[in-house]
């Protein structure tokens, strides 16, 4: 009588719990496509989603780096005036006589005998201070560039840790989903095994899937603290300020070709706008150096004042003379000729590996996009239908825990597999940005 009454009891909580099961798993199969997972059962409330924008916001106005840059960029924004201005003229006082140095009396009526106050300027031979102007005005632009890569690479980073974490979260949710319900299998085969329906197999392979998802959790706890660590450093936050959930993730269309890419990176990747710019400074250059084939010159008035005759006043122009041209002039042509060829050869190089990189990602993120829509559309779906018959099976005896148990655990792995493409894509198309230099997920 009681081996009977065990026996119902087995058979109305396996039918109960494989209802359950159903449900569950239609519900995660639906969900999985639409990126949101239904608890399994009610759970605390979890913690405010935390805007991406936001992170980001705050990595750009503390990050260091990039407030160095913007330094930089003022540095060589004030060197601009000062390329382009004279320089600076000089102004003399001196004695000239027959009388003893101290206390330098002038002897009244000596010719010979005079104070003197002299003002000389240089003027740079025409031209040259505009392209030293140039020089320094390009240089800054390039500069500029520079920071503006840095402030784009920062927010890449941010991103990639953001979506890392996203992963994690979503990971850990879904296998502790499943934990919960290959516990309760676990009970059903205890339950069978005790009525002499089951066999003591079934209830070890229980246990022991149950044991693997509680390996993953913790290696999923110690990840996603390293996860939340390496934002929060990029926040400049101590190591273990709370960060909170990510936001949802939703799938989204990928519309842009590799085409659009290479072209939108050749306008806008500032790296190689900041290497145009000292290409053009470098140019400058050249056309500077062969400016000094062309003398200076430097003009100056002196006054002279001689007690007892009349005050004279002496006016002068001097010309340097580029004589040592072949030790000074042409090597000076050559050396910038030099640079800007290698300028030149850097924006090649660095062209070309701007298009492997952006075809890298590219595949990256289009591939991990088929295999979101194919996770989410067709596999997941398949192996939901899958579980659910072999449930129905198992209820008739047709199907043995262990299939029961794996079509289970295959359709978590499936599950795991969505999430990190959902999230690869993501940090894909993150990594493209600062390549194109635009928002690509506006």
């Amino acid at each position: 009588m009681r081996l009977r009454n065990a026996q119902r009891w087995v058979g109305c909580t396996l039918g109960l719990l494989l209802l359950w099961s159903v449900q569950v798993f239609a519900q995660h199969s639906h969900s999985v496509a639409a990126s949101n997972i239904s608890d399994v059962k009610a759970k605390p409330a979890a913690p405010a989603p935390v805007p991406l924008n936001d992170l980001i916001t705050e990595a750009l106005e503390r990050n260091p780096e990039i407030k160095a840059m913007q330094r930089s960029f003022d540095m060589m924004r004030a060197r601009v005036p000062q390329a382009k201005a004279l320089p600076e003229p000089m102004l003399s006082y001196g004695y000239a006589g027959n009388a003893p140095l101290p206390p330098f009396d002038i002897q009244k009526g000596d010719p010979a005998s005079a104070r003197t106050l002299s003002f000389t300027q240089e003027l740079p031979f025409p031209g040259k201070l505009a392209i030293k102007g140039k020089m320094a005005n390009v240089a800054a632009e390039a500069e500029w560039w520079n920071y503006e890569q840095v402030r784009l690479n920062v927010v890449a980073e941010v991103k990639d840790a953001y979506f890392d974490l996203y992963y994690l979260y979503k990971a850990t949710e879904t296998i502790e989903k499943n934990k919960e319900l290959l516990e309760k299998f676990v009970k059903i085969a205890e339950a069978s095994y005790s009525v002499g329906k089951g066999i003591q197999q079934d209830v070890l392979k229980a246990q022991v899937e149950v044991s693997k998802l509680v390996d993953q959790l913790t290696v999923l706890e110690q990840r996603k603290q390293t996860a939340e660590a390496r934002l929060n450093s990029l926040l400049f936050r101590e190591m273990e300020t709370p960060l909170g959930r990510p936001e949802e993730v939703k799938p989204r269309e990928f519309t842009y070709s590799l085409t659009d890419l290479r072209e939108m990176a050749l306008t806008n990747f500032p790296t190689l706008k900041a290497q145009r710019r000292r290409i053009d400074r470098e140019q400058y250059g050249v056309e500077l150096a062969r400016k000094d084939f062309y003398p200076d010159f430097n003009v100056g008035v002196t006054y002279f004042n001689r007690p007892g005759l009349p005050e004279m006043y002496a006016v002068n122009v001097g010309v340097k003379i580029p004589l040592y041209f072949w030790q000074k002039q042409r090597p000076a042509v050559a050396e910038a000729t030099a640079s800007a060829a290698t300028e030149k050869q850097r924006l090649e190089n660095t062209t070309t590996l701007l298009f492997f990189r952006i075809k890298d990602r590219y595949l990256a993120a289009t591939t991990a996009q088929r295999l979101v829509k194919l996770y989410g559309t067709t596999i997941i779906p398949q192996s939901s239908l899958s579980l659910e018959s072999a449930i129905s099976g198992y209820e008739v005896g047709k199907v043995d825990f262990l299939t029961l148990l794996d079509n289970l655990v295959t359709l978590l792995n499936y599950e795991l597999s969505y999430y990190e493409q959902l999230s690869n894509e993501e940090k894909a198309i993150a990594a493209l940005e600062p390549f194109v230099g635009i928002n690509l997920r506006p």
